[in-house]
């Protein structure tokens, strides 16, 4: 659905997993805007106190003195289920997490001396907000519209979800577009000789952010931006490998002291930012060092790795990325010596030595194709941007359960949307008047290994025997990569439909409309949160 801005302008956010940015089209170039601390991108974490909530900069600095409030990550927990192997494999946080009624991830605070609950989207939708202040500010006017990324590889409810979460921050999503997409716009933006190569220029993003990995290739020809092909990993980012660090000083910190610190959150929470410096350090020196005054009953840590050590500790998350990338160009059936550039890092010895592209800043390239994309939406830019044209994938295939428990595909993945797709299906058993449809996301030929997506009926149907009946099942993916799925019978014009919900990791309508009354209530007001 494309939505004309209503408002002076409408921004892009890159909703990240540690840190988020905006940015707008302005004076025929896109600002990225910086928040109150002159930062350009804003850490996506939401600290609780006895008095306020904090976002962002000042959040991040609450992390050591107040680890149990303070609350990160959210975006690895967006649209996912507590019980999923995925989730459960993740809890390294110093923040309390537990299931909730739906099995839906929830995340346990306390605020004003009060315990509060907390989903996913709520969390991400503050972030938001503050988002939405920092580009107000800037622009002196109220913000209604936005374009908001996700990576490639998040799946429908993980999206629906995303977008849930715009709805409580007041943020009307224009479009939800993949974080390698946006950035490829902001690569095609930046060489203008894209078109110069014959059939265009291929092009290699390779995301490797906080919580997520993407890896996607494009060609770029003319204005057009075609997706060839996606692979990546929802649980598998730069935190990982802080992740890693962090375990292996846990374990020497134990091994020298016979102390554990791993139930101790304040003693985590500043390992793991030591551990934090310590990566960054590592990308441009061969030896960091870690350093923590009274780390834990007023002992001080102090140790060293090397680059070396760092690599090894972490080698198997690197040969992930590897077949991640080499899965990508198998599916684009593409060489490495037909990609004309790189864009990020990590991948030069993949490429036989290709120079890497970095004439785009990495932290800010998805915010700034975001802003771009919001421009063409909302009529603005100029011809230079009014003329692209995106041409996206489905990241996963997606298909139904059939002969107790195989997977038919109906759309395989790395096909372009949006796009619609109809097949016929018959009936298993003799003189039945309704068939259950279940819905799922996911490359496995067992429904079972695949993501569940929803189930729906098909009733009225005319009892006949097995084979005899037929109904058509039709998926429709939008651009914005969420599926409708309908189904209808042939003789009788029965029809039933499902947009995907995923019911047990989404919030509910109403309880989105309370948190939006909510919230305009309090806005009105001025009530601080």
């Amino acid at each position: 659905m494309e939505v004309k801005g209503e408002g002076p302008a409408a921004v892009g956010i890159d909703l990240g997993t540690t840190y988020s940015c905006v940015g707008v089209w302005q004076h025929n170039r896109v600002e990225i805007i910086a928040n109150d601390q002159g930062n350009r991108t804003t850490p996506s974490c939401v600290s609780f106190t006895d008095t306020l909530r904090l976002v962002g900069d000042a959040a991040n600095k609450q992390a050591a003195m107040n680890p149990t409030n303070t609350i990160f990550d959210a975006k690895r927990l967006i649209g996912r289920r507590f019980s999923d192997i995925s989730v459960q494999s993740s809890f390294l946080w110093p923040f309390k997490v537990i299931p909730g009624p739906d099995d839906e991830p929830i995340i346990v605070v306390t605020y004003k001396g009060e315990e509060k609950r907390y989903v996913a989207e709520e969390i991400s939708s503050m972030v938001l907000i503050k988002m939405k202040e920092i580009a107000e500010t800037y622009l002196g006017s109220i913000v209604n519209n936005a374009v908001v990324t996700v990576p490639a590889y998040f799946n429908d409810s993980q999206r629906q979800a995303t977008r849930d979460a715009a709805f409580i921050a007041g943020l009307n999503v224009m479009r939800i577009i993949s974080e390698p997409t946006a950035a490829a716009i902001a690569y095609g933006l930046d060489k203008n000789n894209a078109a110069t190569c014959a059939g265009g220029k291929n092009v290699l993003i390779f995301d490797l952010g906080g919580g997520t990995f993407d890896v996607s290739l494009l060609n770029i020809e003319e204005g057009i931006f075609q997706v060839k092909a996606t692979a990546g990993d929802n649980l598998l980012g730069g935190e990982d490998f802080d992740n890693r660090m962090l375990k292996h000083f846990v374990q020497e910190f134990k091994t020298k002291h016979g102390m554990d610190i791993s139930g101790n959150p304040r003693a985590l929470r500043r390992m793991r930012t030591a551990c934090e410096r310590a990566k960054r350090t590592l990308s441009f020196t061969t030896l960091a060092t870690i350093e923590v005054d009274s780390l834990y009953n007023g002992i001080d840590f102090y140790s060293q790795i090397s680059r070396a050590r760092f690599e090894k500790l972490n080698m198997d998350l690197f040969q992930k990325c590897t077949e991640l990338v080499e899965m990508c160009l198998r599916d684009a059936n593409m060489d490495k010596s037909s990609v004309h550039d790189v864009v990020q890092q990590l991948l030069q010895d993949l490429f036989n030595g290709k120079e890497l592209c970095k004439s785009i800043n990495p932290d800010e390239a998805v915010a700034y194709g975001a802003a771009v994309q919001a421009a063409i939406l909302s009529g603005g830019g100029n011809d230079k941007v009014q003329d692209l044209v995106l041409l996206d994938v489905t990241p996963l295939s997606l298909g139904i359960e059939t002969n107790e428990g195989d997977m038919t595909v109906l759309i395989p993945k790395n096909t372009r949307i949006p796009i619609v797709i109809k097949k016929e299906f018959t009936t298993r058993t003799d003189y039945t008047t309704s068939v259950s449809i279940p819905v799922y996301q996911g490359e496995r030929s067992r429904v079972r290994d695949n993501n569940f997506l929803g189930r729906f009926t098909l009733s009225g149907i005319s009892p006949a025997p097995r084979s005899v009946p037929r109904f058509d099942v039709c998926f429709d993916v939008d651009v914005d990569g969420i599926l409708n799925v309908s189904a209808e019978e042939k003789t009788t014009g029965h029809k039933n439909y499902i947009t995907i919900t995923n019911s047990g990791g989404r919030l509910k309508l109403t309880s989105i409309k309370l948190k939006m009354s909510t919230i305009r209530r309090k806005l009105e007001r001025k009530i601080p949160w």
